[in-house]
């Protein structure tokens, strides 16, 4: 496994990369280079975001752009960030991006009360390490769906589920509790 050199983080579809639990990371794994970035849609002042497969390509064309900024090759970097964002960057993953792992914070396994309509149709192909941090009260997926879905993930999992927490951290405890899963996480994979 390549040695970590840094983040690359995005935000959730309605979200901007000043997310405050983004900021947060970025200060805390300190001094990883952490790279907060938001897809094309945000950037043009668009708020709805395009279907994944459109964003899945964006991301897998600046996938070297992005590792010239941190100054180091593709596979050195862990993906993620929060519900959208994370999704989009396990996909672009599974599709053969090269990374070290994925954070995905938030993970939307489904649309809230529409259990059948599963967003877990990539987990087989991703073959890296990952670690999923939701809140037990998070209406796109509960921690049964989680247990019984992310088996099919061929990299090693680690799921942290926060008490009480819901699809944003709303609380200090909840972002305490992120920032210190994360960087636990990244300390064991380096």
């Amino acid at each position: 496994m390549p040695a970590i050199e840094g983040l690359v983080l995005f935000p959730g579809a309605g979200g901007v990369k000043e997310h405050a639990t983004l900021v947060a990371l970025e200060q805390s794994l300190s001094p990883l280079p952490v790279i907060r970035r938001e897809f094309s849609y945000r950037r043009e002042g668009k708020r709805v975001p395009p279907r994944a497969p459109k964003l899945v390509a964006e991301l897998m064309q600046e996938q070297q752009l992005i590792a010239d900024e941190v100054g180091c090759r593709p596979d050195r970097l862990v993906y993620g960030g929060r519900s959208m964002g994370g999704r989009v960057c396990s996909m672009a993953v599974a599709a053969g991006m090269p990374a070290a792992g994925l954070v995905l914070l938030s993970y939307p396994l489904h649309p809230p009360n529409k259990p059948d309509k599963l967003r877990v149709e990539h987990f087989a192909d991703i073959r890296v390490p990952c670690l999923f941090v939701s809140g037990n009260n998070d209406p796109f997926g509960t921690q049964d769906e989680f247990n019984q879905h992310l088996k099919q993930i061929n990299g090693s999992v680690e799921v942290k589920h926060l008490e009480g927490g819901g699809h944003d951290p709303k609380s200090r405890a909840h972002v305490a509790a992120i920032l210190e899963t994360v960087n636990k996480w990244i300390t064991s994979m380096s």
